[in-house]
């Protein structure tokens, strides 16, 4: 038996479940869409059956295809039902105007983002004036063992469900990503008695990170983060940093209904 029904007692469907695998997938491949033998390849499915879901997720908006009927991607109808989720989330609302005015202060990106599973998702970004991206953050995500946001959320963790947000191989981003499990153990030790996480170039080489978790949740599910290039850091910046995000972090909790039952 499955882990959700072992915990609902409710028998999974199926075809319901590859929906959401293949969606997942889909997504996950950010703006490279797919052919149908990498997602059938992808999900250990059938060409057929997964070309028949492909069929009624494109008719319903869920899915989009190239000119030549031949590529995927995620369509329009998940951009809805993302945008749902954004306006009738409760924090959002609270930490988005916060992080907007520590950005605009201290001219210098900060995050967003959330738990789930193993990654972080972004919620929220305000980039500085000096360090713009081509693309919108919000809705991507990343490895929680290499980001500031995620450190923050896994040191809440150490002694209780860590196992569940790391995966069994840490795939390392940059050279200076945690590759093995001892090693990040340790950095996440060292962040829960400095109270912050650092990522140190572990996303993207020449960028530093420092992030923070919020604590109105139990345990904590969101973080705020401020990222830097490293060649505008020194240890006065450093420091000045850190102490703005943690006034703004408290400002936030503040702020924000405390919720115990979120996971």
């Amino acid at each position: 038996m499955s882990e959700p029904e072992a915990v609902s007692g409710v028998r999974g469907v199926k075809s319901a479940a590859r929906t959401v695998e293949l969606l997942e997938l889909l997504a996950a491949r950010q703006n490279r869409p797919a052919r149908l033998r990498e997602l059938s390849e992808a999900l250990g499915a059938p060409r057929s059956s997964v070309y028949a879901l492909l069929r009624t997720l494109t008719e319903h908006g869920w899915v989009r295809t190239d000119p030549s009927g031949t590529l995927y991607s995620v369509g329009i109808r998940a951009l809805l039902a993302g945008t749902t989720y954004l306006d009738a989330d409760p924090y959002l609302r609270i930490v988005q105007p916060l992080i907007n005015d520590l950005s605009a202060r201290l001219d210098e990106t900060i995050h967003y983002g959330r738990l789930d599973r193993t990654d972080i998702v972004y919620l929220a970004t305000h980039e500085s004036s000096q360090y713009l991206r081509p693309f919108s953050r919000v809705g991507r995500r990343l490895p929680a063992f290499s980001t500031a946001l995620g450190k923050a959320l896994l040191a809440e963790r150490l002694d209780t469900d860590l196992a569940d947000h790391v995966p069994d191989t840490l795939k390392p981003l940059t050279p200076n990503t945690h590759a093995d499990h001892d090693a990040l153990i340790k950095d996440l030790r060292a962040t829960a008695e400095r109270g912050y996480a650092i990522d140190n170039e572990e996303n993207f080489v020449g960028v530093v990170c420092y992030g923070f978790s919020l604590r109105f949740t139990t345990p904590p599910i969101d973080a705020i983060s401020c990222s830097i290039p490293i060649d505008r850091l020194n240890p006065a910046r450093t420091e000045e940093l850190i102490e703005a995000m943690r006034l703004t972090r408290l400002s936030i909790e503040r702020m924000a209904p405390i919720d115990h039952t979120m996971p």
